[in-house]
């Protein structure tokens, strides 16, 4: 069902120009539609969306207020498809409030436009509200501002963004598990931290999941270890739940890019960050230079006069330059040719750093010819 207030919503026959006065002339439109095309614009909430039409001509045609749900979804496309032919929809949020329109829209045979902020690209010092906003979306894709196809949300870089997001939380919550344990050791009674002052982890775990809490006698002793057992039960349980995740994560990259785990250095949580930096759509990213901005690694030049130079890009992904990072770094420990190539770099003049920071955009390179084969063929699937 939609939802529809007096004040917010053009009823279905009104439309709104980009001042937001309403005209009575959706019948007429939708009369004269025949096989016209129209483009799509969407201003994405999380309890609903606001559509616009335009004609190629930049004229609006209609605007419309849907529920974000299923049924809403279904809704936006008949609307749209009465007035005429919808090839193209230019969507804010496509990644967060507009990723299942954008879903939708896929599966139906419309082209997705990712359009961040369609607004400020063509307001500044006007009126804003959500039918200007779904207006400016369509006229970012009719004139070209927008051009970046939205991400599928549906392939293999998804699913590892579902796994990511549960062991990197899980990761959070056993290291602060961890610290409390030990912060709760520091104040035990000085017998039972001697016993387990010199234990290793995995043992001081192990014995703390063990402690019997109800034969202490003082009340402050049973609550230590109680607490102790508490925290050390919840430890083992989220080291399980990582390992797990871990183990899913390996299993998807060798299903999908066998080709990028045999690459020296790349583990699952490196290859995975960078799987989700390509996303599923091939066509988001037009070349190797492309995804080594889109990861931080492309150098910005500041020259000067005679002066020739380079610093450090802050921009991109920086997860992703943290696993290209993590992957230099593995290189030069066990790859003989990286650390050859280190210490050339240096007998020219270069700093261990600026090495690292060359040896980042070789690997994004040499990634991006690793992940880049196996998504052309997914997405002329």
């Amino acid at each position: 069902m939609r939802e529809i207030t007096a004040d917010q919503v053009v009823g279905p026959s009104t439309r709104r120009n980009s001042e937001g006065v309403t005209h009575d002339s959706l019948g007429a439109d939708r009369a004269n539609s025949g096989e016209r095309e129209l483009i799509l614009g969407v201003d994405t909430h999380r309890d609903f969306h606001v559509a616009a039409l335009l004609a190629l001509d930049g004229y609006l045609i209609a605007t419309e207020r849907f529920a974000a749900s299923a049924i809403g979804y279904e809704q936006l496309c008949d609307w749209a498809r009465d007035f005429g032919v919808i090839r193209r929809a230019g969507v804010e949020g496509t990644g967060i409030y507009g990723a299942a329109l954008s879903k939708h829209l896929l599966a139906v045979g419309i082209e997705v436009i990712e359009v961040p902020g369609a607004a400020r690209l063509v307001r500044r010092g006007q009126n804003k509200n959500d039918w200007i906003d779904a207006q400016a979306a369509a006229h970012a894709v009719l004139n070209g501002q927008a051009r970046t196809h939205a991400k599928s949300g549906d392939g293999p870089a998804q699913i590892a963004r579902m796994y990511k997001v549960a062991k990197d939380s899980a990761i959070k919550s056993r290291t602060q598990a961890i610290n409390q344990l030990r912060n709760v050791l520091v104040t035990v009674d000085p017998h039972m931290r001697e016993e387990l002052a010199g234990l290793r982890l995995p043992r001081l775990l192990r014995v703390c999941s063990e402690l019997d809490h109800d034969k202490a006698t003082d009340p402050l002793v049973g609550a230590t270890r109680f607490t102790l057992r508490l925290l050390a039960e919840r430890i083992i349980f989220l080291t399980v739940e990582i390992r797990e995740l871990k183990r899913r994560l390996l299993g998807l990259l060798e299903e999908h890019f066998p080709q990028l785990c045999a690459a020296i250095g790349v583990g699952p949580d490196s290859g995975a960050t960078l799987l989700m930096t390509m996303g599923d759509n091939a066509s988001r990213i037009r070349s190797e230079a492309s995804f080594a901005a889109l990861c931080g690694v492309s150098p910005v030049e500041y020259s000067s006069g005679g002066r020739q130079a380079h610093r450090l890009n802050r921009g991109g992904d920086r997860q992703a330059n943290a696993a290209l990072y993590y992957i230099v770094q593995a290189r030069l420990r066990y790859d003989p040719r990286t650390r050859e190539y280190l210490e050339r770099r240096q007998r020219e003049g270069k700093t261990r750093r600026e090495v690292i920071r060359c040896l980042k955009r070789y690997v994004a390179r040499e990634v991006f010819t690793l992940l880049r084969p196996r998504v052309v063929q997914g997405a002329a699937a």
